[in-house]
């Protein structure tokens, strides 16, 4: 065994110890910056939380070249290493994140970045923890305590640092959400008992309490969100419909402020609160996603040897920027840029790189789809269907490699598979297109609250979820809204105008008129009317640029990700 190994597993431990410490206090503001309404604090909490895992990981890389050099591909060294490695972190509470903090310092260290399954913590299998009936982790109400002190009791227990609005009017609400959800299907027998997580959700100006009552021989798991109204912090509703709840733990929403002394036991309790999201999406949710990367490739991996499919390009109009492709028999698309773009696209890869660094750090509010970015993945040769190699050598040659029985790309980013809106307009019946463009205007005008505006809205650009949620998922043209300039066409006036072949006035690279949206957003003419009707602010200048005035000062305009009607005060949040 090398005499190296030992201080370079040290080294790898020490940087994931200082990673999660790091982590854990970033993660620890979020309550603080809830209580004193310290919006803009939240949002650069978030993204420094975010940037920490790369941050630390490029140091520690460093240190990796300056010691081993040449050395940096000697298998037998990297085997050793992760033997020792792996005896230091044997009975850590985070053992899976530690595995896969060991997984990014060897990709990076080691030269051309191989997906080696031997070498890493690939396979390992470890997943969620159960979680016990008297865990430290959970509040438990039993049933004989009664609906009404039970709902007291909660609210008594979780303080945010800021007194109620009005304590009172929140149990009467919870109270009746209960009567009328559970307890006109269920009747409260022996065992009925209620838990409640203890750390508590944050995200944007939310604080979500996650729980579940074991009732009718099942668990019904629930979600109460909190908001801060001028006096207080308040209920803003309770939801028990799944759907809803799945849509909080999104693929299309930021991660989750959460404190997390053991990850696993966390996952656990939402797998049985959303039990059909993968565990992956979960460690994403609560803001792990790296490990989520590990735990998606692993699902990968036993994919492939489960099907047989071949991969091929992905159905709906070819991009100008990025290749797309797919496998069938799975829920996932794979993203290549393109060696070179068609005109009118003049940006370059790394441009385009940015975009979508972008987005992974901004606030995606439901409506842009969260990516996983890989180098050199692996795809079996002979799973690639001649039209897609073809593809794949006609756009992004450069990325490519064949080794062995592999196609390796060089760099591509992974993503859920959508269905995109304009194939779905092309055959849908029109009272679920009116559905689909009305969501699709929402969707548009909520990425304008936060800050986005999409560049190319073509409906060929967004996708629609299993829920028929419609997504954003084209992102080389973005922009930040407040750098955009919305004006109102000038109105010709002289014959020479009227009649000229091109604009007579003078048009910046950010200029925007809102009111060309009107001739391409929709082309259906059982659809268009209803579009245009519906979504009359998206077509006025003013209506941006008022949005664009509340971001500039500071305004973070919340988005709710459950419907107004649910709330039980409709238009209350501060």
């Amino acid at each position: 065994m090398p005499l190296r190994a030992l201080p370079l597993a040290i080294h790898i431990f020490e940087g994931f110890v200082a990673y999660t410490e790091t982590f854990k206090t970033y993660t620890r503001l979020a309550p603080i910056h809830f209580a004193e309404r310290n919006w803009p604090a939240t949002q650069l909490n978030h993204r420094q939380r975010l940037r920490l895992y790369k941050d630390l990981l490029f140091q520690l890389v460093k240190v990796f070249h300056n010691i081993l050099g040449d050395d940096s591909a000697n298998r037998n060294i990297w085997a050793s290493i992760r033997m020792e490695y792996q005896r230091l972190i044997h009975d850590l509470p985070d053992v899976e994140l530690a595995e896969t903090f060991f997984n990014s310092v060897f990709r990076k260290a080691f030269p051309n970045n191989p997906l080696d399954e031997e070498l890493m913590f690939v396979m390992e299998g470890y997943e969620s923890c159960e979680i016990h009936k008297n865990s430290e982790l959970l509040h438990t109400y039993p049933a004989e305590l009664g609906l009404e002190q039970i709902i007291r009791k909660i609210l008594d227990d979780f303080d945010f640092g800021v007194p109620y609005m009005d304590r009172e009017k929140d149990a009467e609400f919870l109270v009746e959400g209960v009567k009328k959800v559970i307890l006109t299907r269920y009747r409260v027998e022996v065992g009925t008992t209620t838990q409640l997580l203890k750390p508590v959700f944050y995200r944007n100006k939310a604080a979500y309490l996650i729980g579940r009552t074991f009732v009718g021989n099942k668990w019904m798991p629930f979600i109460i969100p909190f908001m801060h109204g001028p006096k207080g912090v308040y209920v803003d509703t309770l939801i028990f419909d799944p759907h809803l709840m799945s849509h909080l733990f999104s693929f299309t929403r930021s991660y989750f402020m959460v404190e997390a002394e053991v990850p696993s036991q966390i996952i656990g309790f939402l797998s049985s609160v959303i039990p059909h999201k993968k565990i992956h999406e979960l460690y994403n949710a609560i803001g792990f996603n790296k490990h989520g990367k590990t735990l998606f490739y692993r699902d990968f991996l036993y994919h492939l040897d489960r099907s047989s499919d071949e991969f091929v390009i992905a159905p709906g109009i070819k991009g100008m920027v990025m290749t797309v492709f797919a496998l069938p028999s799975l829920n996932i698309v794979f993203k290549l840029i393109k060696d070179h773009f068609e005109p009118p696209k003049n940006m370059t890869r790394q441009e385009v790189r940015e975009k979508y660094k972008l987005v992974s750090l901004h606030d995606r509010v439901g409506r842009m789809a969260d990516t996983h970015e890989f180098e050199y993945f692996k795809i079996p040769l002979n799973r690639v269907s001649d039209e897609l190699m073809k593809e794949l050598r006609n756009t992004a040659n450069s990325l490519l490699e064949v080794k062995e029985n592999f196609l390796v790309i060089k760099h591509l980013y992974t993503e859920r598979k959508m269905v995109p809106l304009n194939i779905f307009l092309e055959t849908c019946s029109t009272e679920d297109g009116l559905r689909a463009v009305e969501d699709y205007g929402r969707a548009i005008l909520q990425l304008a609250q936060a800050d986005i505006f999409p560049g190319d809205m073509m409906t060929k650009n967004f996708g629609l979820t299993r829920q028929k949620r419609v997504i954003f998922y084209d992102y080389d043209e973005i922009e930040f809204l407040g750098d955009m300039n919305f004006r109102k066409k000038p109105k010709a006036e002289t014959y020479e105008q009227i009649y000229a072949s091109e604009p007579w006035y003078d048009i910046h690279k950010n200029d925007v008129f809102p009111e060309d949206f009107r001739r391409w957003m929709i082309g259906r003419t059982d659809l268009k009317p209803h579009f245009l009707q519906y979504h009359q602010e998206l077509f006025d200048p003013e209506y941006w640029n008022s949005l664009k005035q509340r971001i500039q000062k500071g305004e973070l305009i919340h988005a709710f990700p459950y419907p107004e009607e649910i709330r039980f005060r409709p238009g209350e949040a501060v």
